[in-house]
C-alpha cells in the first residue's frame, strides 16, 4: 500500500515536470514565432543632388541653389530637466530667438517643427548639436505602453527642399528667367518657367540624389565600413554664359537713364560678335526681381528681344537694297527720281519726311528716303523678295537659347508680286521682326555676306568643372561677300553723313541705319511709334553687331534722336570696359 501511495506520487511529479516542461517549450515557441519589431541594425542617410547654377563669362554666379532644412524634435523626450539647456542651445545654433523656440515646443506637444527654412551651413551646425545633445543624455528613452518597446527620439534636421536665389537681382531678368515650386514625394523642387530657367530645364535639373546605406551606431548614425554603400548625387550642370556681368549691369544702368530721358515704355539693346555669334550683351529697362514677382512686373515677364515682334520700319531698307544689289538689279550709282517728297503707286501715296529731286541709290539708304527704296524694289520679283527675307532670317528662329519666341511674319510671295506690297515691304512694314532676328540679319554686313546665330550659352559645366562646349552652327552665305562689302560702306556713310551721324565715335568704324515705324493697334496705325538702330562697331581686331529698339517714345518719333543715342552711350562703355579700342593717333 505503502509502495502504491509511493508511486503515485512519483508519478504526478514526472507529469507536473513533463507539463511545466511542455508548457516552457510552448512559451519559447511562441516567442521565436511571433513577429516583433526589433530595432534595426541598419540606417540609411539621404542627400537630394542641387540644380545647377547660371554663371557669367567673367565667373559669377547669377542663378544658384540654396538648400533648406527643416528641425524636428519630439517634446516627449526632452528631459524636462535640461529642456532649458536645449532651448539655449538650440537658440545659438539656429539664430533663431529662444523665446520663439520656447514658444513652439509649448504650443504642440509631440512632434514639433522649429523651422523650415534653415540654411545649408546652419544645418550642418544643427547636426553636430544633435549628437551633442544625444551624448549628454538631454533626450531620455520612453517606453511605449502599448508595444512595451523601448525609443529614443532626439533633433533631426531633415532636407526639407530648395530654393532658387538671385544674388544680382534684377540683373540678366528677363533672360534669365524664373522658376516656381513643385512638390517632388513632401520635398520641394525648382522648375524654370521662363527664359533660361525653362529653355535649359532638362540640363539644369538635378541628375542622381545621394544617399548611403550601413550599420548603425547607438546613436543611429551610419558607420562607413566594407558592409556600407554609397551612392554619389548628381547635381545638374551649370551653364556658363557669353555676357559678362560688369558689362551688362553699365549698359542696363544706361537704359534705366535713357527710358527715363526718352520716357519711352521701354528699351532694348542686343550686343553681339559678328563672328561668332557671341552675346555679350542682352538687355531691356524693364526688369523684376525674380524672387519677389509683383502684378505690376507682369509686362516685363517676357523676354521682349525675341518675344516682342513689331514692323521694323526702315531698318528694313538695307536688306531690300542688298537683294537687289546681289543680283545685279541696281548699282550703288544709278539715280532714283525723289518726287520732291511725294509719290503715288496704284491707291497709296509714299512720302519722305525730308525732300529730294534726285539721289543716287546709295543715297536712298544714307537719308532714308521711303520712295527711293519703294521704287528700286519693284525690280525684285514676289518671290526673289520672299526668298531674300527668309534667306536673312525673318519669319524664322533667332536663337536656339530662349523659348517663346514670337517669329514674325513677312508677306507670301504671291502678296509680294504686287507693287504696293512690294513698296511697303522694302521700307519695312506689312511684316513683323523682332530685335534677335535685326541683329541676326545685320551680322551679314559685318561678316563678309555670312549670317551668324546669336549665342547666348557659351557651355555646360559638370560635377568636375569641365566644360561641355556647345557646336557652332554653320555660317550660311546670305549675299556675296563683295555685296556684302558695299552696303557695309553705305552703312558707315550713313554714319557719317545720314540719319546716324549721332553715331560717329572717332577712331571707331561705326556703320548702321535707322528705322521708325507706327505702331498697329486693333487693324490700324496710331500716332505712337518704335524706333529702331541697327549696325556695327569694329576696332581693328573685334567686330560688333549692335541693335537697339526704342518703344513709344515721347520725346521724339525719330530714330535720330532716341534709337541712335543710346547706340552711342553703349558703344562709350564697351570702350570703359576694354570691348572696343579706338585707333586714336595723339
Amino acid at each position: 500500500m505503502v509502495n502504491r501511495n509511493k508511486s503515485k506520487k512519483i508519478f504526478l511529479l514526472y507529469t507536473l515536470i513533463a507539463l511545466g516542461f511542455l508548457i516552457f517549450l510552448s512559451v519559447m515557441l511562441l516567442t521565436v514565432l511571433k513577429s516583433r519589431d526589433l530595432p534595426s541594425l541598419y540606417t540609411q542617410e539621404n542627400s537630394r543632388a542641387e540644380r545647377g547654377n547660371i554663371i557669367s563669362a567673367d565667373g559669377f554666379h547669377l542663378a544658384t541653389t540654396k538648400k533648406l532644412y527643416k528641425a524636428v524634435v519630439n517634446t516627449h523626450y526632452i528631459d524636462p530637466q535640461k529642456k532649458e539647456l536645449f532651448i539655449e542651445l538650440f537658440s545659438i545654433y539656429s539664430g533663431m530667438d529662444s523665446s520663439a523656440v520656447k514658444k513652439k515646443l509649448e504650443k504642440r506637444r509631440g512632434v514639433t517643427v522649429l523651422s523650415y527654412n534653415i540654411p545649408e551651413k546652419q544645418a550642418q551646425y544643427l547636426k553636430k548639436l544633435a549628437y551633442e545633445l544625444r551624448r549628454y543624455d538631454v533626450f531620455v528613452e520612453r517606453k511605449n505602453p502599448k508595444t512595451g518597446q523601448t525609443t529614443l527620439h532626439g533633433l533631426s534636421i531633415i532636407e526639407s527642399g530648395e530654393s532658387r536665389e538671385y544674388p544680382y537681382g534684377k540683373v540678366l531678368t528677363p533672360i534669365i528667367g524664373y522658376t516656381h515650386k513643385s512638390e517632388d514625394d513632401g520635398y520641394t523642387r525648382i522648375k524654370g518657367v521662363k527664359g533660361l530657367e525653362k529653355k535649359f530645364e532638362a540640363e539644369l535639373e538635378a541628375r542622381q540624389d545621394a544617399s548611403s546605406t550601413g550599420p548603425r551606431d547607438v546613436n543611429s548614425y551610419i558607420i562607413l565600413n566594407k558592409k556600407s554603400f554609397t551612392k554619389q548625387g548628381i547635381n545638374g550642370l551649370d551653364i556658363k554664359l557669353n555676357i559678362p556681368i560688369s558689362l551688362q549691369i553699365k549698359i542696363e544702368r544706361m537704359l534705366d537713364e535713357m527710358k527715363q530721358d526718352l520716357d519711352a515704355q521701354q528699351i532694348m539693346i542686343a550686343i553681339m560678335d559678328s563672328h561668332t555669334g557671341d552675346v555679350l550683351t542682352l538687355a531691356s529697362s524693364n526688369r523684376f526681381y525674380p524672387k519677389d514677382i509683383k502684378k505690376s512686373d507682369y509686362s516685363s515677364l517676357n523676354s521682349d528681344m525675341i518675344e516682342y515682334s513689331f514692323e521694323p520700319g526702315s531698318v528694313l531698307k538695307t536688306i531690300t537694297f542688298s537683294l537687289l544689289l546681289d543680283k545685279g538689279l541696281i548699282n550703288p550709282y544709278d539715280l532714283v527720281n525723289g518726287h520732291n517728297g511725294r509719290f503715288r503707286i496704284g491707291r497709296k501715296v509714299i512720302t519722305d519726311e525730308h525732300r529730294f529731286d534726285w539721289l543716287s541709290a546709295e543715297n536712298v539708304i544714307v537719308h532714308s528716303s521711303n520712295i527711293g527704296i519703294a521704287q528700286l524694289a519693284q525690280k525684285l520679283s514676289g518671290s526673289e523678295f520672299y526668298d531674300g527675307l527668309l534667306r536673312f532670317g525673318f519669319s524664322r528662329q533667332s536663337t536656339n537659347d530662349l523659348v517663346y519666341e514670337k517669329r514674325g511674319s513677312i508677306p507670301h510671295a504671291i502678296k509680294l508680286n504686287n507693287e504696293i506690297y512690294k513698296a511697303t515691304a522694302s521700307y519695312g512694314y506689312g511684316m513683323h521682326a523682332n530685335l534677335m532676328q535685326i541683329i541676326k540679319a545685320y551680322s551679314v554686313f559685318n561678316n563678309s555676306g555670312r549670317m551668324v546665330s546669336p549665342r547666348i550659352i557659351h557651355s555646360f559645366l559638370d560635377e568636375y568643372r569641365r566644360e561641355i562646349k556647345i557646336p557652332q552652327e554653320e555660317q550660311p552665305q546670305v549675299i556675296q561677300s563683295a555685296t556684302a562689302q558695299r552696303v557695309k560702306k553705305i552703312l558707315i556713310k550713313t554714319v557719317n553723313e545720314g540719319t546716324g551721324v549721332k553715331a560717329k565715335t572717332q577712331g571707331l568704324v561705326i556703320g548702321g541705319k535707322t528705322g521708325t515705324a507706327h505702331i498697329v493697334e486693333k487693324g490700324r496705325y496710331v500716332n505712337r511709334y518704335n524706333t529702331v538702330f541697327a549696325g556695327f562697331a569694329n576696332d581693328a581686331s573685334r567686330n560688333y553687331t549692335i541693335g537697339v529698339v526704342v518703344i513709344e517714345p515721347q520725346k521724339s518719333q525719330f530714330a535720330s534722336q532716341t534709337s541712335v543715342p543710346v547706340f552711342k552711350n553703349a558703344v562709350d562703355i564697351m570702350i570703359e570696359e576694354g570691348y572696343l579700342k579706338p585707333n586714336i593717333v595723339k
